[in-house]
């Protein structure tokens, strides 16, 4: 049942965090592989020294990959096996594994997925959301226009929502998430089956706050509420979120107000900051 057969591509998951968390067929598909093709070399090397293989590695990553990916299905076709993976969880989720899936599909190889560790879903079946239905979002994309686009999308389907993000970003995607959905209940993790294993459980803007207590610090799953009829009650009382922005706006800065007025009311925080300028013009 675990041979690896020739010509055929194997996406092997690997370990989030805790090295024990690989499983035995992933080992052997490792370990009889002609070709393991990885993100990071280096990173790669350490898990394989730490079980004992030296299969032949190559790189293929989000910068390479059109470069690296015709090279692999050419050894494929040429009756080699080859296992791919990514730094850290499951292959293909917001990795560069997708676009060589596809280029093995089109040429007719075998593709054959093992199951494993995969942050999201660890994330979520401890979070305390609702796990019947979810959307997995990933890392939110570069360019404004787009990002905006998604959460407007996003902003009224009612399941939990799944993002990843890295620590450097996380307080601009945190204010980013409560402009866009409000401030929902939500749930961040952290350094997942390692040591220092996080869950901070509150609100989109409680999570946001803690982050200005101190550094973030490893990768980041944030998993927030869907929308639903509450919400949606809200939404529909949100005539008088001027008066409030105004009255908060007397205690605390502009920003700050208009920060925890758009939360409540589900709104642009730019368009309530503006609001408020026009009140002191």
């Amino acid at each position: 049942m675990n041979e690896v057969k020739p010509g055929t591509l194997y996406l092997v998951p690997t370990p989030i965090g805790n090295l024990a968390d690989i499983t035995e067929r992933a080992v052997d598909v490792l370990r009889q592989a002609d070709v393991i093709a990885c993100e990071d070399t280096r990173h790669t090397r350490i898990l394989l020294d730490h079980l004992g293989i030296g299969g032949h590695v190559v790189s293929y990553h989000e910068h390479n990959k059109k470069e690296a990916g015709p090279k692999l299905i050419a050894m494929l076709e040429e009756g080699k096996s080859v296992a791919q993976v990514s730094d850290a969880g499951m292959p293909v989720i917001s990795d560069p594994g997708a676009d060589l899936v596809r280029l093995a599909l089109e040429a007719s190889i075998p593709v054959v997925p093992l199951p494993g560790p995969n942050a999201a879903l660890t994330a979520l079946v401890a979070s305390g959301l609702d796990a019947r239905q979810f959307a997995f979002i990933g890392f939110l994309p570069k360019i404004t226009a787009k990002r905006k686009k998604l959460l407007e999308d996003m902003s009224r389907v009612p399941v939990t929502l799944i993002f990843y993000e890295a620590p450097h970003r996380i307080k601009e995607t945190m204010d980013t998430l409560i402009t866009a959905l409000g401030d929902r209940k939500a749930v961040t993790a952290r350094e997942l089956t390692k040591k220092f294993e996080t869950f901070e459980r509150g609100t989109l803007s409680s999570l946001r706050a803690r982050m200005d207590e101190e550094d973030p610090r490893g990768e980041y799953v944030i998993l927030v509420e869907g929308w639903n009829e509450s919400m949606e009650e809200e939404t529909e009382e949100a005539s008088g979120w001027q008066d409030e922005a105004m009255k908060l706006a007397e205690t605390m800065p502009l920003k700050e107000a208009a920060r925890q007025t758009a939360g409540k009311y589900h709104l642009s925080r730019r368009e309530v900051y503006q609001f408020l300028l026009g009140t002191r013009s």
